[in-house]
């Protein structure tokens, strides 16, 4: 199986936050609601979880080095958003200039199901540039997570699991 990864940032005051996420998905259509499951141990989980909004983006194939810097390092260690381009979107939640499409989604609930947590997303506000294949799991199956599941198993882990 494939599928497209997203990033996912989020905002509280000047504290910002963002990761790669595998787990995501349209889970209604009237009225149109999107999910992302966020790994409880991320930097980003903490920022998301006191956050109103949070901006998905979609990837382009050629954003590698986008998914690696948000999906192989983490907001303890590293401010991602020094290394890459962005703007203030809704509430203030930073929006990658080089996706080729993203959403800002209100968070309406979240839905603790183990390690992941699930952000459920009423969309407010999309840009859409489809100009090539979004990122996809086969993609990024090579990037180190920045954030492990388990000290003891070291940087190396699942996507899903990692600072994404």
């Amino acid at each position: 199986m494939d599928y497209p990864v997203y990033v996912v940032t989020a905002a509280v005051g000047e504290e910002r936050a963002g990761c790669l996420v595998g787990f995501a998905g349209q889970v209604s259509l009237q009225p149109p609601r999107f999910t992302v499951w966020i790994f409880k141990a991320n930097h980003t989980y903490a920022v998301a979880s006191r956050s109103r909004v949070l901006v998905v983006h979609l990837l382009p194939a050629r954003g590698h080095d986008l998914a690696e810097l948000f999906g192989g390092l983490t907001g303890d260690e590293v401010d991602k958003f020094a290394a890459t381009t962005w703007e203030p979107g809704p509430g203030g939640v930073p929006v990658l200039t080089s996706a080729m499409a993203w959403f800002a989604g209100r968070v309406l609930d979240r839905a603790d199901w183990g390690d992941h947590v699930g952000f459920l997303l009423e969309p407010i506000d999309t840009v859409t540039a489809l100009d090539d294949r979004p990122l996809t799991f086969h993609d990024v199956k090579d990037i180190d997570a920045g954030h492990p599941a388990q000290p003891e198993r070291g940087r190396r882990d699942e996507l899903g699991r990692g600072d994404r």
